[in-house]
């Protein structure tokens, strides 16, 4: 590089000056574990097809997965499970070792998911309440629980979650349709 010359002067002679490096100018890049997610529970009961998608691409983009609690409001056992579910998740923050999940319940008899038709017979969901987690944008359709006796078993529950914590964007649908899909 050329020194540049003074003012009003005449430079005669350039003057090359060189750069001083030091040998501990190196880029450093962190080797600090990730922060754990905190559990998310999302306040309003999902009635429209569009704010399921969106809440299903946002848990992809942030790698936590998203577990479902499909119900009605006329269901008397989908008034028992839900706040158990809600107080593993909020209150006891299960799952938030694992990588945190995030927690919603879908009104399934919506006319705006379609009813019963439509957006549940697309996941398999043909019981009340089922939960079902999706993670990468996909349903896990292998660890979908239907039976109403696991679902108020507070031991079996609580696994369950940290199961689907666990998998943080790592794991295929879980499905298998004759072998084609899945893991």
């Amino acid at each position: 590089m050329l020194a540049p010359a003074a003012k009003g002067a005449r430079a005669l002679c350039s003057v090359r000056v060189e750069p001083q490096w030091t040998s501990t100018a190196r880029r450093t890049f962190t080797t600090t574990t990730p922060t754990l997610t905190r559990n998310r529970i999302y306040p309003d009961t999902v009635r429209h097809e569009d704010i399921l998608s969106t809440l299903i691409l946002f848990s992809a983009s942030t790698r936590v997965p998203l577990i479902t609690l499909w119900m009605t409001n006329w269901c008397p056992s989908c008034k028992v499970v839900s706040p158990l579910i809600r107080e593993l998740i909020e209150k006891d923050r299960v799952g938030e070792a694992e990588g945190g999940v995030s927690f919603v319940e879908v009104e399934m008899d919506s006319p705006d998911l379609g009813g019963l038709g439509g957006l549940p017979l697309q996941y398999g969901i043909n019981n009340m309440p089922t939960l079902l987690a999706f993670d990468r944008q996909e349903p896990q359709v292998d660890t979908k629980l239907m039976r109403l006796d696991d679902m108020k078993n507070k031991a079996f529950l609580t696994q369950w979650i940290k199961t689907e914590a666990a998998r943080r964007g790592s794991g295929g649908a879980g499905g298998s349709f004759m072998g084609l899909f899945g893991r």
